[in-house]
């Protein structure tokens, strides 16, 4: 049996509704539109006059970074910002109801060196059934998706009057680096009964994801001239020694792991050093080095429990070298904190989800786990909302040069969605 065969009339009208050429629109505005996370005011406004086109109820809320930055759950900056716009569109029901949220972030990572791309990063083309573009895959392609869900919602329903409850699309900004443009949507009281974030999954449902948080090792050492290498201490080699470590506490917590979501992953949790920096003369052991890295938040952990893990394999590891023991490394945590995020893979949210991917696409899909941090455990920390991943696009291609999101599987996407709103909301 195919897919449209197990929809209702309704829900056939509105994966009906939903078109190749709108949907590849929008996704061209989007990633047309530059919004390097801290700059996001200009695409904010784009998603304001496509929720009102849409025939949503839109609200955009200003808020000061300042300000969500003394919230006692704030995840961090990374970025220098000014601004923290959100823009929220509602489709209202004429009768009580659930309310459910698609969310998305608007925001796109730097692109990086220039020669590396085959053409403008803000110039979307489309190559082999792909829009290649900044953000086309992180997450511009689920935005267009979920937007084009809610407006195909709103034709069917004779503008949402046969809904009951509500269909919430809520953009944000400052996802790359960290989370408080959801953080201030969820003070705002954008929450719900059930949510989705379209991130780049490939079309399965992430139902648990890991976290990371970024740390600043200082390891010390003990001058000395070149010549006279083993008169000092080299605090490089002291940095080799923690690395080891590091790694065998990587290989342990990865081990520990028994969610078949993650463990199917490999390598859940990972730990890396990515920026090395020290000494000040060639020919002279060097006294000091800083290491900055990343490492994992396990599912079900917060980032401020991993923190504890990190520090006391840095307070171990210091005990266990003479040197070290008198002279111990020193762990800063720097930047965005990301907590993990996780709903049963049995939950009615979950389950739901993939009886309406097989019905909309003929094809079953799968639940899995992600080795990133998202938006997704704010929702469920902090708003309270059984939430999962569910988009359009590969995460190996995110952040890259050439990054693309195949066309197909947006329109896939928002067909789906449009589908589960009707279903969540009774309206079937």
């Amino acid at each position: 049996m195919t897919g449209p065969a197990r929809l209702t009339a309704r829900e056939a009208a509105a994966v009906a509704a939903i078109s190749e050429a709108d949907v590849l629109a929008d996704l061209r505005a989007l990633v047309a539109t530059p919004s390097v996370t801290g700059s996001e005011e200009v695409v904010q406004a784009l998603m304001q006059r496509l929720m009102a086109d849409a025939g949503l109820s839109v609200e955009r809320h200003e808020h000061d970074p300042s300000v969500v930055a003394t919230d006692p759950d704030f995840p961090g900056y990374e970025m220098p910002r000014e601004h923290l716009p959100t823009v929220t569109g509602v489709l209202r029901g004429s009768r009580a109801g659930r309310t459910a949220i698609l969310l998305g972030h608007v925001d796109v990572v730097p692109t990086g060196d220039l020669a590396q791309w085959d053409g403008d990063p803000f110039e979307p083309r489309v190559v082999d059934g792909r829009l290649v573009g900044r953000g086309a895959c992180d997450m511009k392609g689920g935005v267009a998706a979920a937007l084009a869900a809610i407006r195909a919602v709103a034709r069917v329903t004779n503008g949402g009057a046969e809904l009951a409850g509500e269909a919430v699309l809520v953009s944000v900004p400052s996802e790359e680096d960290g989370g408080a443009g959801t953080l201030a949507a969820i003070r705002d009281g954008y929450v719900g009964d059930v949510a989705i974030i379209p991130e780049p999954t490939e079309l399965e449902v992430v139902t648990a994801h890991a976290g990371a948080i970024t740390f600043r090792l200082a390891v010390p050492g003990k001058n000395a001239h070149a010549s006279m290498r083993l008169e000092g201490v080299s605090a490089l080699e002291k940095l080799e020694y923690l690395h080891a470590a590091l790694r065998a506490d990587e290989a342990r917590r990865c081990a520990e792991e028994t969610r078949p979501e993650m463990v199917a992953l490999g390598l859940p949790y990972p730990t890396i050093i990515g920026k090395v920096s020290g000494g000040d003369w060639a020919s002279t052991v060097p006294d000091l080095v800083v290491a900055e890295g990343r490492y994992g938040v396990r599912a079900g952990q917060t980032a401020a429990e991993a923190e504890v893990e990190l520090r006391a394999c840095i307070a171990a590891a210091n005990d266990a070298d003479g040197f070290l023991r008198e002279h111990p490394a020193t762990v800063e945590i720097t930047g965005a904190r990301f907590s993990s995020g996780e709903i049963p893979s049995d939950h009615p949210l979950a389950t739901g989800l993939l009886a309406t991917v097989g019905d909309v696409t003929g094809t079953p899909t799968r639940t899995r786990g992600a080795p990133y941090g998202a938006d997704m455990r704010l929702l469920i920390r902090q708003g309270g909302t059984p939430t999962v991943m569910y988009g359009p696009g590969n995460v190996g291609v995110a952040h890259a040069p050439n990054e693309f999101v195949p066309i197909g599987e947006v329109v896939t996407c928002a067909r789906v969605l449009a589908v589960w709103l009707l279903r969540e909301l009774g309206a079937s």
